[in-house]
C-alpha cells in the first residue's frame, strides 16, 4: 500500500477503489477483473465476520447461567430478547425462522458496516507486506455483497407466498391485484415491478451509504492530519449512527417484506 503523499489525490482514491480479485477465466489473482471474478476481500471479511458473530453467540450460550448472568451475558440475551420482540410486532405468523433471520442480519450487517470505521490505510498496509496491494476492508461498500443478501430475501419471501398461499392462489393474485382481472398485463407488470424493487432498494440502500461513508474517510485520510485528526473523529462518531441505522432498517424490511408474504393482497 503506497503512502498518499506519494500518490495524487485521484490515484490514491482509485486505489482504494479497487478489489482484491479472482480471475475466474485465468484463475489469476490481482486488482483487475472483467465480469467473471470474486472480490476475495468481501469474502474473506464478511465470512471472518460471521465466524465471529456465530463464535460469541455460541459461547455466550454455552457459559450461560441461571445465577448473576455475566456482562456478556446480559448482552446477548439483550439482542436476543430486543429482536425477537420487534419480529414479534410486525409479524403475526411462526417466528422460529424469521427472529434468528432477523438477529442473524442484524448483526452480521453492523458488523460490516463497522469494518468502515477503521483507519482506511490500516488493513491495506498491513496486507500490502504480504504481497496483497489492493484490499477493501468493508463488505457492504461492495454491491455484489447487498445484491447478494437482499437476494437471499428476495427468494424468502417468494418462497413464503408460494407457502402460505399455495402456486395458483400466488399467481392469482399476481394477476387480478389491485385491478380487475381483464387488466391482468397491467396487473402482472406491477406485481412484478414491486417483486424486483424490494431487493434492488434493499441492496441499493445499503451500498449507497456504506459507499459514501467509505469515500468520505478517504477523503478525510488526504488531508493534513491537523485538519484529518478532528474531522476524522466527528465523522466516525456520527458514522456510528449510519451503520447502526442502515442494519436496522436492513433488518426491518426483512420483517416487513417476509410478512407481507403471508397477507392476502
Amino acid at each position: 500500500m503506497s503512502h498518499p503523499q506519494l500518490l495524487t489525490s485521484s490515484e490514491y482514491i482509485g486505489h482504494h477503489m479497487q478489489h482484491w480479485m479472482l480471475n475466474l477465466h485465468t484463475m489469476k489473482v490481482g486488482s483487475s477483473g472483467g465480469f467473471m471474478t470474486l472480490n476475495l476481500d468481501t469474502i474473506v471479511i464478511s465470512f471472518l465476520l460471521g465466524m465471529l458473530f456465530t463464535g460469541i453467540f455460541y459461547c455466550a450460550a454455552r457459559c450461560a447461567t441461571s445465577g448473576i448472568p455475566a456482562a456478556w451475558q446480559n448482552f446477548v440475551e439483550f439482542a436476543v430478547e430486543k429482536v425477537d420482540s420487534t419480529v414479534s410486532e410486525g409479524f403475526h405468523g411462526d417466528r422460529r425462522l424469521l427472529a434468528p433471520l432477523a438477529l442473524t442480519i442484524f448483526i452480521w450487517v453492523f458488523l460490516m458496516n463497522f469494518m468502515d470505521l477503521i483507519p482506511v490505510d490500516l488493513i491495506p498496509r498491513g496486507l500490502s507486506l504480504a504481497g496483497v496491494h489492493h484490499f477493501k476492508a468493508v463488505p457492504t461498500a461492495d454491491l455484489t455483497m447487498t445484491l447478494a443478501l437482499s437476494f437471499t430475501v428476495f427468494i424468502l419471501t417468494i418462497y413464503y407466498n408460494i407457502k402460505i398461499k399455495g402456486g395458483f392462489a400466488f399467481l392469482k393474485e399476481s394477476f387480478t391485484s389491485p385491478f380487475p382481472a381483464y387488466l391482468f398485463p397491467i396487473n402482472f407488470m406491477f406485481r412484478l415491478i414491486d417483486e424486483c424493487v424490494k431487493p434492488m432498494s434493499l441492496a441499493l440502500r445499503l451500498y449507497g451509504n456504506l459507499f459514501a461513508g467509505e469515500l468520505i474517510f478517504i477523503l478525510i485520510a488526504l488531508l493534513p492530519w491537523w485538519m484529518g485528526v478532528p474531522l476524522g473523529l466527528a465523522w466516525t462518531l456520527f458514522h456510528v449512527l449510519i451503520i447502526s441505522i442502515q442494519a436496522f432498517i436492513f433488518m426491518m424490511l426483512t420483517i416487513v417484506y417476509i410478512s407481507m408474504a403471508h397477507d392476502a393482497h
